[in-house]
């Protein structure tokens, strides 16, 4: 029966509410009448249309205020005021209909018969109640009925404010989740109802949990620092159960609170770092009406840049890959913004001095933010010379290519894996810097202030371990973890994309950026979070029942336990307080092409031994993958030792 009233027409819908009106007002007035000790017996058929006058009347003026326009089963307080405004307008225009029947027409009337609309007082409040109690109880019975709530997932809204409130009336009408609870730290709320829901200690979720009555924790405090959400699931992902976040505040600004606006728990909430504010002078220094190239435009890193720069009042921007789809997908997005950019793409491979140059010039580009390189360890230790001409030689071609165009300002995107590397990759990043190092020392012949900036992992980067565990999660595992003591830094990429802009806008020549990453965190305890914020239990030797297990699948060829970020301790604060200028030692220009020509010769007869042990002169700190192995060991022995 219900299934077939759901999917009736909507007239049939409106004709039945107005049917279940008129009855109820016929029932009132019938009510009003016998406590008035009005008779109903033989009445005539004029003495029937007065009785029927109220109803109809009222059931019209219902249609002409939008009454039946409500929809039952999301009935919600505006409707609930709609009704009670339109039914104090019907009784007071019957009351004035009875005061002009009494004092004004009386004698015209009295031959009419209009006994019935005496009223007494008592008759009339009754009436009036009546049919509120009747009208606004046939609402709210229909929307509990077609309300289906059976197959719905049980939820406690952490967070009692305007938000939770706000989501737990848009969850009320979804078929996803009902909500059962909030759960706040403000003790004047506790054991008080909001909405029909009941307010609980969040010390009452681990009573909830264990006795299976909630399903998810859903956090509805888009005002939270970074720092608080941290510690509220610290506290919740004990308890095994999945965790879902409401977006921050500028994200609800935009409209009313939507269920698939909430959010799976991601890495940066469980990091809690602190946001800076960025500092709009050193934002805009670099790109505020300036010409603005980004190499590796398709790239993590490179596509951030890109979003930012274009929001940053940029004369033109020219967005540089040499992978096609990569620069389709992020020239696609730029042009879909609404502000006016003047926005080029090319497609090229920063390797290409002379392609290079030519873009610079015709552009006449003021500020180069140079992305592009090959990052994923594993593959670069496969293909060490790819490795070497894109990270090295792209990078030497494209910074000349900039000297000579006259361009101002050249950054580029370093890595903390160029810090006493045990990877090629490393290797060539550290190498790069130092072919800017170089140049910059010798700029008697130049005007391009040249700028590198170093930082750890970005989340959701293409190659992240973090993607990979929630990934492996939702397929039911297990997850794999290289080494139980892996040490990583993490930054959001539009943090590092923000910090990158503002520190190359700091640069005076040379100079070597490192950006303050936090704590750094041991990649294990991130995916032991992850298990247990997404409902699920560890399996290990203490829990065998468990949901997820963790494999350890050893380093890959050129990883190391943890990262650094500075070679020497010469560091310096900068004018913003999340970027240090680092000074290192760096080898003459001409010294550095001596070592770039025997790279090449290396090249043609593919001996990697002798790249290897060119960078290992070049790069300090610098141990190559095969004896890695050893140090690995090492390192192990003394922290069991500890």
């Amino acid at each position: 029966m219900k299934k077939r009233l759901l999917s009736s027409s909507r007239l049939t819908k409106q004709f039945l509410a107005g049917f279940v009106d008129f009855n109820s007002i016929v029932a009132a007035t019938i009510f009003a009448l016998v406590i008035s000790n009005i008779s109903l017996v033989n009445l005539t058929l004029w003495e029937l249309f007065k009785l029927f006058w109220i109803p109809f009347s009222s059931i019209f003026l219902f249609y002409l205020a939008g009454v039946y326009k409500s929809v039952l089963r999301y009935i919600d307080f505006s409707d609930i005021y709609l009704l009670l405004r339109t039914i104090i307008i019907i009784l007071s225009l019957n009351f004035l209909i009875r005061v002009f029947v009494i004092f004004i027409a009386d004698s015209f009337f009295q031959e009419l018969s209009l006994e019935f609309l005496e009223f007494s007082t008592t008759g009339w409040m009754v009436c009036g109640l009546s049919i509120v109690c009747l009208i606004i109880g046939s609402r709210l019975f229909a929307n509990y009925y077609f309300l289906d709530n059976a197959s719905e997932k049980r939820v406690v809204i952490y967070g009692a404010g305007s938000a939770g409130i706000q989501l737990a009336g848009a969850l009320r009408v979804s078929k996803e989740m009902q909500p059962v609870a909030f759960l706040d730290q403000n003790p004047a709320l506790h054991n008080t109802s909001l909405g029909g829901i009941k307010v609980l200690h969040p010390k009452k979720l681990e009573k909830l949990v264990s006795k299976n009555r909630v399903d998810e924790v859903l956090i509805a405090m888009p005002s939270a620092s970074k720092s608080t959400l941290r510690n509220l699931l610290k506290e919740i992902e004990a308890y095994s159960i999945k965790v879902r976040v409401l977006p921050g505040l500028a994200a609800l600004a935009q409209g009313q609170i939507l269920v698939s606006e909430l959010k799976e728990v991601d890495i940066s909430d469980l990091l809690g770092r602190l946001e800076v504010e960025a500092n709009q002078n050193l934002l805009d220094k670099n790109i505020k009406d300036k010409v603005v190239l980004i190499t590796g435009a398709g790239g993590s890193i490179g596509s951030e840049i890109a979003r930012q720069v274009t929001r940053l009042g940029p004369k033109k921007v020219i967005v540089l890959d040499s992978n096609e789809y990569s620069l389709y997908a992020i020239k696609k997005e730029l042009d879909s913004l609404p502000s006016k950019l003047s926005l080029y793409s090319i497609l090229a491979n920063v390797t290409n001095k002379k392609r290079m140059k030519e873009i610079f010039s015709s552009f006449n580009v003021d500020t180069i933010y140079h992305t592009a390189a090959y990052k994923h360890v594993p593959l670069v230790e496969e293909n060490p010379f790819e490795g070497i001409f894109n990270n090295i030689f792209g990078t030497e071609s494209c910074v000349k290519a900039a000297i000579e165009s006259d361009v101002e300002t050249f950054v580029l995107i370093s890595t903390d894996k160029a810090v006493r590397p045990t990877n090629i990759m490393g290797a060539t990043k550290r190498f790069a810097e130092m072919i800017l190092q170089a140049l910059s020392a010798d700029n008697r012949n130049h005007k391009t202030r040249m700028t590198m900036v170093r930082f750890g992992n970005v989340l959701g980067s293409s190659g992240s371990a973090i993607p990979l565990f929630q990934q492996q999660i939702k397929v039911g595992g297990p997850v794999t973890v290289t080494d139980p003591e892996v040490i990583r830094y993490f930054m959001s990429i539009p943090e590092a994309a923000e910090l990158v802009i503002q520190a190359g806008a700091m640069g005076t020549g040379g100079d070597v950026f490192v950006l303050d990453m936090g704590e750094p965190v041991k990649i294990i305890e991130l995916a032991k979070r992850l298990i247990g914020l997404s409902g699920l239990e560890l399996k290990d030797e203490n829990n065998p029942s468990g949901d997820i297990e963790i494999v350890f699948t050893g380093l890959r060829p050129g990883e190391k336990l943890y990262e650094e970020l500075l070679i020497g301790n010469n560091v310096s604060t900068t004018l913003h307080k999340q970027i240090y200028r680092a000074e290192e030692d760096y080898l003459e220009k001409d010294d550095l092409e001596k070592f770039m020509d025997l790279l090449k010769q290396a090249e043609k007869i593919n001996d990697v031994p002798e790249l290897k042990r060119i960078l290992e002169i070049v790069v300090h700190g610098f141990i190559p993958e095969d004896r890695i192995v050893d140090v690995v060991h090492m390192q192990k022995n003394i922290n069991q030792e500890a």
